[in-house]
């Protein structure tokens, strides 16, 4: 199908590079690092390529990481390299001391030790650092030493942030004007102030941030709720589409719908704790105003998104993303170490396992070697798991507008045949999404590109399902006539149930809803076994269906 030509509803626009030519390298640029106070709550750094510590045969780009501390995945040899970490973090003056192993993933195959990097002495020396050591480790004793030894890395929801405020430059009155020079388009310009190096951002893109523009902001939906049929009208038993992200809030749309609940030998998956829920308590980090965090609805949105695409779905909702973001790696290794073994035993048909058909990931980081053998693929050990057991992972490909890969999304076939997994019939690939405007005839200024992209579906200004949160923000103006109230529209009050949002963090969870709507009628009846190799085949059969990826 022509990118020019409107698209038959419900089914993707196949996207990859189109058959055109590579592009640019200038496109392969650096993201805009985020802001420091994004970052810090969880010891983030950001790795400079012009500053960094080099080792003959290493070149590192940048990248986001837990500043003291490094991992060892658990498929090495841990206590060689534990060893070889000990003996250089010496010599710099510093501790590695090894963390204990998480007990979610203590008896499981996959997972991370961390080591904790602090100062060994009162000696003057310089701050502890994962990058720092790991490169000197190198140096010393040669990179095949150091496989599976990796920076913890520090993993964005794929949402424009507008540099990680969403009321745009950080002044809830801009210009303190709630008028804003008494234009509501914004000085007559929607790129605001024509500046597309506003701190180092395009302001094009961040456009897609603010209200208005396909920023998070309430609607009124009028339509009716998606037909959800009853099981027994069903030829079989429903999909299951798995979710890790910031959770799910109840929703009249939901509530029979979403698992939020599931675990592992009685041990949670991601965090538990309701008080510190983004979709249940909306306020939870930065000034007492009351304004919504960055990420308040974001996994509720996710999980409507799923709902629309194929309502007869059921699905598993977790919680690992905070309501400010980022994720840390080795936090989302374990919750998915933990799915791993949920699937591995369903599949085998032991006790405590669950079925999952889909997971959708709406996360991303740049890893700062990737073209090198130092590719730590212990992310990518998990999700091959997960296809190997024939389940469909299909990822956001991220909001930076670059072509540098992007992972996992780029665990994902490659359209010119050069990523760094080489596609297999045993194991279900990967699918990354990049995100369409609402027309579906151009693709999201804001969305990731590159031959790494398999397919791009709707991911701007798209409608979906909110928490009924209300934030601090108050209608412009308000009145009361003939005993009732009026009032503008109040920017963050999503009681009515819905809103619009940007970012390639909905697109993924679309092209996961369509994966299960092709599911259904060819599913087994509930509790029936299927050998493996039959789930995988069915999938590959999905997949080739509903993307340009071909076996």
């Amino acid at each position: 199908m022509k990118p020019d030509q409107p698209e038959q509803p419900g089914r993707p626009n196949q996207g990859g590079n189109g058959g055109r030519d590579k592009p640019p390298r200038d496109i392969d640029r650096e993201p805009v690092p985020p802001p420091r106070q994004y970052i810090a709550p969880v010891e983030g750094r950001v790795l400079d390529p012009a500053t960094a510590i080099v080792v003959k045969g290493v070149h590192p780009r940048s990248t986001v990481y837990v500043g003291p501390r490094l991992t060892i995945s658990k498929s090495v040899d841990v206590g060689e390299k534990v060893d070889i970490l000990k003996d250089m973090a010496a010599e710099l003056g510093w501790r590695a001391d090894v963390e204990d192993e998480d007990d979610a993933t203590r008896d499981l195959p996959h997972g991370v030790i961390k080591i904790k990097l602090s100062v060994a002495s009162r000696r003057t020396t310089l701050a502890p650092d994962g990058w720092t050591l790991l490169q000197q480790s190198r140096g010393k004793r040669g990179t095949r030493f150091l496989r599976g030894v990796g920076l913890d890395h520090v993993i964005m929801p794929s949402i424009p942030l507008h540099d990680a405020n969403p009321l745009h430059d950080a002044n809830p009155l801009h210009d303190a004007n709630p008028l804003h020079d008494a234009n509501p388009l914004h000085d007559a310009n929607p790129l605001h102030d024509a500046n597309p190096h506003r701190t180092g951002r395009s302001s094009a893109i961040a456009m897609y941030a603010e209200l208005g523009h396909g920023g998070r902001q309430p609607i009124a939906y009028a339509g009716p709720r998606p037909y959800r049929r009853d099981a027994k009208d069903l030829p079989g038993r429903r999909p299951v589409v798995a979710l890790l992200d910031t959770g799910c809030a109840p929703h009249t749309w939901l509530d029979t719908v979403v698992d939020t609940k599931v675990a592992l030998d009685g041990r949670p998956i991601g965090h538990t704790d309701p008080d510190t829920a983004p979709d249940l308590r909306g306020d939870l980090v930065g000034p007492l105003d009351g304004t919504l965090d960055v990420l308040s609805g974001h996994g509720t949105f996710i999980a409507g998104l799923v709902h629309q695409a194929c309502p007869d779905a059921d699905i598993l909702a977790w919680r690992v993303v905070p309501s400010q973001g980022p994720i840390v790696e080795s936090d989302l290794v374990t919750a998915l170490s933990q799915i791993a073994e949920l699937v591995r035993r369903d599949a085998e048909g032991k006790k405590g396992g669950r079925r999952i058909d889909v997971l959708s990931l709406s996360m991303g980081y740049y890893h700062e070697t990737p073209e090198d053998h130092l590719f730590d693929h212990t992310l990518y050990e998990i999700l091959e798991d997960l296809g190997r057991h024939g389940v469909m992972v299909v990822c956001s490909a991220g909001n930076d507008a670059t072509s540098r890969p992007s992972f996992p999304a780029a665990f994902a076939p490659w359209s010119d045949g050069l990523g760094p997994i080489p596609i297999r019939t045993d194991v279900v690939p990967v699918v990354s999404v990049g995100a369409q405007n609402p027309s579906r005839r151009t693709d999201a200024l804001f969305s990731n590109a590159g031959p790494w992209v398999n397919l791009y579906v709707p991911g701007a200004a798209v409608m979906s399902t909110m928490p009924g949160l209300e934030g601090g923000y108050q209608p412009m103006a308000r009145t009361v006539a003939f005993g009732r109230v009026r009032s503008t529209i109040d920017p963050d009050d999503f009681r009515g149930g819905f809103g619009v949002w940007s970012g390639t963090s909905f697109a993924a969870p679309l092209v996961a809803g369509w994966m299960a709507a092709d599911l259904v009628e060819s599913l087994e009846s509930r509790g029936a076994h299927v050998e493996v190799e039959d789930r995988v085949r069915r999938a590959w059969d999905v997949v080739e269906r509903c993307t340009p990826i071909r076996s």
